[in-house]
């Protein structure tokens, strides 16, 4: 291991009674027993819960200089902290971005241009995603190909008018834990464009109230598209349920 030159490293870490991984940890853990390293990409994703003991968490400037300061100039983080759980997530990775999975995306993301994902998985406790932030997504992942959002806040701003956002090569979208607003934005033809969904995952609730109970026709055209319908919750189909998919196999 002294020897090597090139490492790539794709971590998700849950730590208790501690702090997230910045440019130190990564000097003592890594950096010190390989002298000879000379590219290090990575993707690191920190969880810590500090609910026995405080602890002053670093600032996202400060793991950023951390790091920058042993040497690596190109990478970006973004930190979010819950103090009513007592929980705070650390994302820090190279740039550019080598890995075509980008998990546990919060509000916090700051951007950027990451051509090679094609899975992200969004969740945010806290705060709900905005449909400016979805343009954000659609502009930093070209070429994304699945998405999963978790969320259960409601969007503040959904009355906003915004240009019809558009994700080319999304086929597939999962929104089991998610709130109504979120499949109403994706699945609304005149909010978001996705010429290529051909999986949904939702809950039946959630499908009902976009749909109008399937007579929707501003969610028509992309439900109609869809070949595959994972619905989450006990249900009766309706008469004109198969109509309204004609496509899905369930």
């Amino acid at each position: 291991m002294s020897n090597l030159e090139e490492l790539t490293l794709y971590l998700s870490i849950q730590k208790t009674e501690s702090t997230h991984i910045d440019g130190d940890h990564l000097y003592n853990e890594i950096f010190i027993h390989m002298p000879q390293l000379k590219k290090f990409i990575f993707s690191i994703n920190t969880l810590v819960i500090n609910q026995n003991i405080r602890i002053n968490l670093p600032s996202n400037n400060d793991i950023q200089r951390s790091i920058i300061e042993r040497g690596y100039q190109q990478i970006a983080s973004y930190t979010h902290k819950n103090s009513i759980e007592e929980k705070s997530t650390c994302h820090i990775y190279s740039l550019p971005y080598q890995f075509d999975r980008f998990y546990n995306m919060n509000c916090h993301f700051q951007g950027g241009i990451f051509d090679k994902v094609q899975i992200v998985m969004m969740t945010d406790r806290d705060h709900p995603f905005e449909q400016e932030f979805f343009q954000l997504v659609s502009n930093c992942f070209p070429f994304l190909r699945k998405l999963s959002i978790s969320s259960y806040q409601p969007q503040k701003r959904k009355q906003q008018l915004c240009p019809i956002i558009t994700f080319p090569y999304l086929h597939c979208l999962i929104l089991r834990s998610a709130n109504v607003d979120y499949a109403d934005q994706f699945l609304n033809d005149t909010k978001i464009h996705l010429p290529c969904l051909l999986e949904l995952r939702i809950t039946y609730e959630s499908l009902v109230m976009i749909t109008y109970n399937f007579t929707n026709d501003t969610t028509r055209l992309t439900c109609a598209r869809l070949r595959t319908l994972n619905i989450y919750g006990s249900y009766v189909r309706p008469e004109n349920f198969h109509t309204y998919f004609p496509l899905c196999n369930m």
